[in-house]
């Protein structure tokens, strides 16, 4: 039986491979053109939530949290942000998942800086509803967090946290995500109205979920 990894598990944790189905049985991998396609796209749907985000005032869960709270505190676009704060979790990316996996997260997070700044030229929104925010931003970067587990690559941040965890303790990835998530959504109400801080729960809670919906064992046997 081969597992699935990822750095944002749903409740229910990692996804593990049906040894019954033929993919899991003759090897059948991405090809290297599908690995980063599906980058490209994860993280341009991150990218966009972020921005969407960020335009509406508002936070969520995970790393695309922290650098929207950070980018509230610092004059540096939260995508930029989304890369310097991951640094040191890259580290632990390769020695806790693997290589392979560390130098995938890298690129995207570089992808997603890049496209962070070409967003705004292209798209220019005058007011964005912060529900409505909420609800798009979360479930794009659900999908985007769901493209990049699918193919071997993460977002980093308290993910990766949680896999240590998992590995060396024994926690459950899940929960201790979901802990994550609710500590860096709290802490925006150093810079977040109750309005906002609410509204930015409801964006959380949208990304968990698509994955808790998309990301289950047996429902996708590639990898």
């Amino acid at each position: 039986m081969q597992q699935s990894t990822d750095t944002s598990f749903p409740p229910s944790g990692p996804v593990a491979q049906p040894a019954s189905h033929p993919a899991a049985r003759d090897g059948t991998r991405h090809s290297l053109a599908e690995d980063c396609y599906a980058i490209v796209i994860g993280s341009s749907m991150i990218a966009f939530a972020v921005v969407l985000l960020k335009q509406a005032g508002l936070v969520t869960g995970g790393m695309a949290g922290v650098a929207l709270l950070a980018s509230y505190l610092l004059p540096v676009p939260a995508t930029t942000l989304f890369i310097v704060i991951n640094i040191p979790f890259f580290f632990l990316a390769a020695r806790v998942m693997g290589r392979a996996f560390a130098l995938k997260t890298l690129l995207a997070n570089v992808a997603i800086m890049v496209l962070g700044m070409v967003l705004p030229w292209g798209i220019v929104t005058e007011r964005v509803d912060p529900v409505f925010a909420a609800l798009l931003g979360g479930w794009m970067a659900g999908l985007g967090i769901l493209s990049l587990a699918r193919h071997g690559a993460g977002v980093g941040g308290s993910g990766i946290v949680a896999l240590a965890l998992m590995k060396t303790k024994g926690w459950n990835a899940g929960r201790t995500q979901m802990i994550g998530d609710a500590v860096i959504v709290t802490a925006s109400l150093v810079t977040l109205d109750w309005r906002a801080f609410f509204v930015s729960i409801l964006s959380a809670l949208a990304i968990n979920s698509i994955l808790m919906v998309n990301h289950r064992p047996g429902r996708y046997v590639g990898h």
